[in-house]
């Protein structure tokens, strides 16, 4: 078992809270027709073939995030994670207020975040940055696209951790810095649960580009995923590092064949 049943209950709550907080906030811009805060639009792309520039701009901020760490150029990877929990912070946050108090307390918990950072902040701000980040890239996604970029993610992901490990250097850079972009549970004195920011960005964007034709069906997804994460941990050995993505893909696209089958008879 990767961690005891305590941590692993934790981080499936939280990677399950992360998704219904995602849903809400890409409902209220996609399905809703909300305008994103500050006049900030979606990139245009073609839905058919978005997937290709943004995994192109993946491996772009992938390198330049590796780069940063095999500098150690701390202030720097400190001032762009502070930007990028700030942005996505006011879009996910102005579905609840409005955008001149979403910026405020954005700005807020990104310097807790960043410059006095504590477990509460850091993981309740992530609950929140997944779902500002994927209203940008929900609409200019279809079913066929996020497939797509699933299995590509899937398969650069069992390289970097497998193969390169350069995912794994990252990781542990981010943890020695406080600034880990997704889940940190430290437990005891040695261990520390992570569950990285793309484990939770990408089945978001998945269910909800589903969610753009089914509704709140694609919560079905997220459920499937939590099996799917459920295993993999339970599965997994201590000290160990595991790509999530392809164990989370196969949730994504079993969620969506379930969810296909019931609509068919509801």
């Amino acid at each position: 078992m990767k961690h005891t049943v305590k941590i692993i209950l934790i981080l499936i709550t939280l990677f399950l809270l992360a998704q219904i907080i995602g849903l809400f906030i890409i409902n209220n811009y996609t399905i809703k027709g909300k305008k994103l805060p500050y006049n900030i639009e979606p990139p245009k792309f073609k839905e058919e073939t978005s997937y290709l520039p943004i995994f192109v701009i993946i491996l772009i901020a992938t390198l330049l995030a590796f780069l940063l760490a095999k500098f150690k150029a701390v202030k720097l990877w400190k001032a762009w994670f502070f930007l990028s929990v700030w942005f996505c912070l006011i879009i996910a946050l102005s579905v609840f207020v409005s955008q001149g108090i979403a910026l405020l307390i954005a700005l807020a918990l990104a310097f807790f975040k960043i410059l006095k950072p504590n477990i509460i902040i850091h993981n309740l701000t992530e609950l929140f940055i997944y779902g500002g980040l994927a209203a940008i890239f929900v609409p200019i996604l279809n079913i066929f696209s996020i497939s797509i970029l699933l299995l590509v993610i899937s398969v650069y992901d069992m390289i970097a951790v497998w193969g390169t490990k350069h995912m794994i250097k990252l990781a542990k850079f981010q943890s020695k810095l406080k600034m880990f972009a997704g889940l940190l549970i430290p437990y005891d004195k040695k261990n520390v649960a992570v569950l990285g920011g793309g484990d939770i960005g990408f089945p978001l964007l998945f269910a909800g580009v589903v969610m753009k034709s089914f509704g709140f069906k694609a919560l079905l997804i997220p459920l499937f995923c939590c099996v799917a994460l459920t295993l993999l941990l339970i599965k997994g050995k201590k000290k160990k590092f595991y790509p999530a993505m392809p164990f989370l893909s196969i949730g994504c696209f079993v969620g969506f064949l379930v969810l296909i089958l019931i609509s068919k008879f509801i």
